[in-house]
């Protein structure tokens, strides 16, 4: 009984430990994200200086426009960092870390205006959202399926939920037009009779049931 109880604890201890929350790169993370959102802003300072009247050299997407791309690359490092920090801090992957990234993202993207107001609004409209974003699922599509669950299984639990009784869906759209439940024929000759006074015989195409 020993052996068996000590493997029991090694297995709990062992999944337990899967479990736990395993520590991020905030430095790795920030640099990616700051290197994806300038590439973003730079994209976007082109696009702006392409839209000039003025006649302007191809540097001016650096020299007149390149602080939409720096501020880009600002708020994409400032707010991943913040995010993987916090879960790394607080050792949990949740939409608490989305909004306290968002705090600062929005703080960074407010100091363009120069304005305590501006800084603070910025930081509580983007915390808002991406925690709420997070919450909902992460995703514009909605929530992602598990993957742990077999397709196949999926689609049957959801057809075994929704699937009418055949006798409801009968009820209310009727016999015939190849809908036809045992007795038909049978029922058919009654309603027949009832109606015009008259016997039909059910035939049977069947020879086995002939």
């Amino acid at each position: 009984m020993a052996p068996h109880a000590g493997g029991d604890s090694s297995s709990s201890s062992s999944s337990s430990s899967s479990d736990k929350y395993k520590p991020q790169d905030a430095v790795h993370a920030a640099l990616t994200m700051g290197a994806l959102f300038g590439t973003g802003g730079l994209f976007l300072a082109a696009v702006k200086t392409s839209l000039e009247k003025k006649h302007v050299g191809p540097w001016a997407v650096f020299s007149k426009h390149g602080n939409i791309a720096a501020t880009f690359a600002a708020v994409g490092s400032v707010y991943e960092f913040s995010r993987v920090a916090s879960a790394n801090l607080r050792e949990k992957n949740d939409h608490y870390n989305n909004a306290i990234a968002g705090a600062f993202g929005g703080a960074v993207l407010g100091l363009r205006a120069g304005r305590i107001p501006a800084i603070l609004g910025y930081g509580a409209i983007m915390s808002v959202t991406s925690a709420v974003f997070e919450y909902t699922g992460g995703r514009i599509q909605g929530a992602g399926r598990n993957p742990d669950v077999d397709e196949f299984e999926r689609k049957e639990m959801l057809r075994k939920r929704y699937r009418r009784p055949v006798e409801e869906t009968i009820a209310e759209i009727g016999e015939g037009r190849s809908i036809k439940l045992p007795g038909y024929d049978e029922r058919r000759a009654q309603r027949l009779k009832e109606a015009y006074g008259f016997e039909v015989k059910p035939v049977c195409a069947d020879p086995e049931r002939a």
